[in-house]
């Protein structure tokens, strides 16, 4: 119902003053030139928990005749109190018509029989049809939906693959509209918006189940804000069916064709990939993406395609799948042509390489990024990867063990300056072919005080971990020694400096086990085999040929051997000292 000054005339003070008290925002909205209505006066009726769906009241009609009304005065707000709204079809919402609700900040709703402290919908429409009429249609240009929690009752999360249903909220050919102050629980599909300029999306919760929000074809600036999309209604375990299909299938942020967006305060958790960059027929996005969140992610960001402007991702927080061994944070794609920047961002967590570059045009660069972990199988994988194309890493830090950055013959340029690295920024894969187009300068040098020249590492120590790839963790024997037990394929790392000879010592003990059915069991460079192993206790000795780069990576071959049934660990051999001594050039 229409609340008017029309009414108030000739009313007694004692109503007014009432209908002041229970009805004061439909009045400001009159006072305001713009007009309210109640839902409820249209019949839509508030369903009580476990009401069987055939005795809810479908409130379907009622709401969309409020909106229609709202329309047909020329726009305005269609309200809806607090409780649990049955809506077993789809919902229009005209342009210049807000659906508004009782919630005024991002949601919580964490299940489907949550009793409702606001506004809920429980909507119906759609199951097992993706491509039939969305749920929330932003049918005109200014259409908001406001302040509303969203539920699927039918949703199964026993169900793998989950049952798909056609997008929660959607809007096509419109501009200004918005989704404000709302949570999408557990919608197949959370929002999508295709050619819906200057959409504003703000302060969104909740967990879509194959893809939380996509926008194509927004040639006027789109704004995302303060979007929390995290496993709400159930109790994560990243090897439940649902979880880990969410976690191999599900994507929570696509952006396909954009002209500058804007993407601030965002966050996900446990999605194949977090922010998907994806082209379609009409290309792909640029923009600024400030404050992004990825958490358990199998891809934190997956960059397919990026126009020319480049995205700018700035102050980004990026973590691998839980109990993953795959996961690459960032990784971006061969056809990438525009340039992707980070700056300020952080990386950790169970990463197996943090950044991959695999396209030849468009530049990367890094600034001021902290990568924390890496490299979780342990196989020598780097932080950062380059495969192709142009790249400008300058001022990071990295804090785990292992290879900082790791190039390919086919890079174009790189430039590596001013980063950090406890025990020393280590380039692995410069050679030959690359060396010339690989420029580093002021980076932290392993050992700070220049004695790269000769140096010995005890294997076990806290300073060995630049230099041994798939090993066991730091042991000490009866003697207080330090050691480590390799694998059956672990290697060493060593740092040299570029064209210098150097003569290694290493000096190791090796059980019979390591020995067993294995062809040339020893220490091998570049698959040639430099030391055999012997049983017992060995010190291996061997000359390494000068290399280009400023590190050498050797490839340890025995049999594995497991210990007892108490200790099921696969183990090698057992590791003491690494020694290296550079050669003069007349050989001594």
């Amino acid at each position: 119902m229409r609340l008017s000054k029309s009414i108030l005339r000739g009313t007694p003070l004692v109503a007014i003053v009432f209908l002041l008290g229970l009805c004061a925002p439909s009045i400001r909205g009159e006072a305001n030139g713009s007009g309210q209505w109640l839902a409820v006066d249209f019949g839509a009726v508030p369903s009580v928990i476990g009401t069987p769906f055939e005795e809810a009241v479908d409130c379907t009609e009622a709401i969309q005749s409020a909106l229609n009304a709202a329309k047909a005065d020329g726009g305005g707000v269609v309200l809806l109190p607090a409780g649990r709204f049955t809506v077993k079809g789809t919902l229009s919402i005209p342009g210049g018509v807000t659906l508004e609700g009782t919630y005024r900040s991002a949601v919580t709703v964490g299940s489907s029989n949550q009793p409702a402290d606001g506004t809920i919908l429980l909507a119906y429409a759609g199951k097992d049809d993706p491509e039939s009429a969305p749920f929330i249609s932003l049918a005109g240009s200014n259409a908001v939906i406001k302040g509303v929690g969203i539920i699927y009752p039918e949703w199964d999360p026993s169900v793998v693959p989950p049952i798909p249903y056609p997008p929660c909220i959607e809007s096509h050919d419109t501009v200004n509209v918005g989704v404000l102050d709302c949570a999408l629980l557990n919608p197949y599909e959370g929002i999508r918006f295709v050619r819906a300029a200057r959409h504003l999306v703000r302060n969104v919760t909740g967990y879509p189940i194959w893809r939380g929000l996509f926008v194509d074809q927004c040639y006027d600036i789109g704004h995302i804000e303060n979007i929390h999309f995290w496993p709400f209604g159930i109790t994560y375990k990243p090897d439940d069916p649902y979880c880990k299909w969410i976690n191999l299938n599900g994507t929570a942020f696509e952006f396909a064709r954009t002209d500058w967006h804007y993407v601030a305060n965002t966050f996900c958790f446990g999605y194949g990939v977090g922010y998907k960059f994806s082209e379609y027929k009409h290309g792909g996005t640029n923009g600024n993406f400030l404050g992004l969140g990825a958490d358990s992610c199998r891809r934190a960001v997956l960059v397919e395609q990026a126009q020319d402007p480049g995205l700018l991702i700035t102050n980004g927080e990026f973590v691998g799948r839980w109990t993953s061994d795959d996961s690459t944070c960032i990784e971006i794609a061969e056809k990438c042509r525009g340039k992707v920047s980070l700056v300020n961002c952080s990386f950790w967590g169970p990463i197996d390489i943090c950044v991959q570059k695999k396209n030849p045009a468009g530049p990367f660069t890094a600034s001021a990024c902290h990568f924390v972990h890496w490299d979780n199988r342990q196989v020598g994988n780097p932080a950062i990867d380059l495969l192709a194309g142009s790249a400008s890493i300058a001022d990071c830090t990295f804090m785990d063990a292992g290879t900082d950055v790791r190039v390919a013959d086919e890079v174009k340029t790189i430039l590596l300056s001013g980063n950090l690295s406890d025990g020393g920024f280590t380039v692995e894969g410069i050679s030959e072919a690359n060396r010339a187009r690989v420029q580093k300068w002021g980076n932290e040098e392993f050992p700070a005080d220049g004695a790269i020249g000769q140096y010995r590492i005890e294997i076990g120590s806290p300073e060995d971990k630049k230099f041994v790839i798939g090993w066991s963790h730091r042991e000490k024997d009866a003697e207080d020694f330090p050691f480590r037990w390799s694998s059956d394929s672990s290697k060493l790392r060593v740092m040299v400096k570029p064209n210098s000879a150097y003569d290694m010592t290493f000096t190791c003990e090796v059980p019979a086990g390591a020995l067993q059915n294995v062809e040339a069991p020893g220490l091998y460079r570049d698959g040639e085999l430099i030391a055999p192993l012997t049983p017992g206790f060995n010190t291996l000795q061997a000359r390494l040929a000068p290399t280009c780069g400023d590190t050498i990576v050797l490839e340890i071959r025995c049999a594995g051997w497991v210990p007892s049934e108490k200790d099921p660990r696969t183990l090698g051999i057992k590791g003491r000292v690494l020694e290296m001594k550079a050669v003069d050039p007349q050989g001594n």
